[in-house]
């Protein structure tokens, strides 16, 4: 007696064996296996009973089975039972470690796919990128003779900290000054105030000494006044004074 299915397979499992298969595609085909061995089981002993009852009746001689046979078979049925129970146990622990084997080949395998893809697109990559490194050294040969711009890696990191360390000390060398800067800017206006009466008495220094060297050039050419004459004369008034007032110098 032919099996009729209930429905349509609910599972989408297509007939190319190469399609990747999926934690949800395997889960509706177990699912389909199940429900499709289960009603090909019952269809099974059903036709076996039915042939072995036909035998039965119609053999030469028919088989008569008596109360003691049918007891015997209940025992061994009940064994039977037991064994089957055990296997089914072992069976269903069965599927489950092969369902969870199912899901993590699945996982590996979209994994795999997601690499290989990766993997077939890198030589690409790599080209375009050399050839990007490429134009950038010849564009930047030209314009410049800085043979650190060539280091490699660990160079480059290497001058970077230098660099990085005499920032610092400049930083703190100029966080000294900046200190400095108000008692520096103090000083010097202590100077200036001080350098003023100075820029005065050489200002003065300077005109009299430009005035005598007037007074001396013209007296050179005969131009000159009679100070000195008159100079002579007052100090002589001045001793005549001195000496009829008595008076001392």
């Amino acid at each position: 007696m032919p099996v009729q299915s209930g429905g349509k397979r609910s599972s989408d499992v297509s007939a190319d064996p190469i399609e990747t298969p999926s934690p949800a595609s395997l889960e509706a085909d177990l699912g389909h296996y199940k429900e499709l061995f289960s009603k090909l089981r019952f269809s099974y002993l059903e036709q076996v009973t039915k042939e072995k009852f036909l035998r039965a009746i119609v053999g030469d001689p028919p088989l008569i089975v008596d109360y003691q046979e049918n007891v015997e078979l209940e025992q061994q049925l009940v064994k039977t039972k037991v064994e089957l129970k055990t296997q089914k146990e072992e069976v269903r622990l069965l599927v489950a470690a092969l369902e969870s084997r199912g899901r993590e080949l699945s996982r590996r395998h979209e994994t795999i796919q997601l690499q290989t893809s990766q993997l077939e697109s890198l030589p690409s990559d790599i080209a375009n990128l050399e050839t990007t490194l490429q134009v950038l050294r010849e564009t930047l040969s030209p314009s410049t003779t800085d043979e650190s711009l060539n280091l490699p890696l660990p160079a480059t990191l290497s001058l970077l900290s230098e660099r990085n360390t005499e920032l610092a000390e400049l930083n703190a060398q100029l966080k000294t000054l900046e200190h400095a800067l108000p008692r520096k800017t103090r000083e010097l206006e202590r100077l200036e105030s001080e350098l003023k009466p100075l820029e005065f008495q050489k200002q003065g220094v300077t005109s009299a000494a430009k005035d005598a060297r007037r007074r001396k050039e013209e007296a050179l050419n005969g131009q000159g006044d009679d100070l000195e004459a008159r100079g002579r004369w007052w100090r002589g008034v001045e001793a005549g004074l001195r000496g009829m007032l008595e008076v001392e110098s």
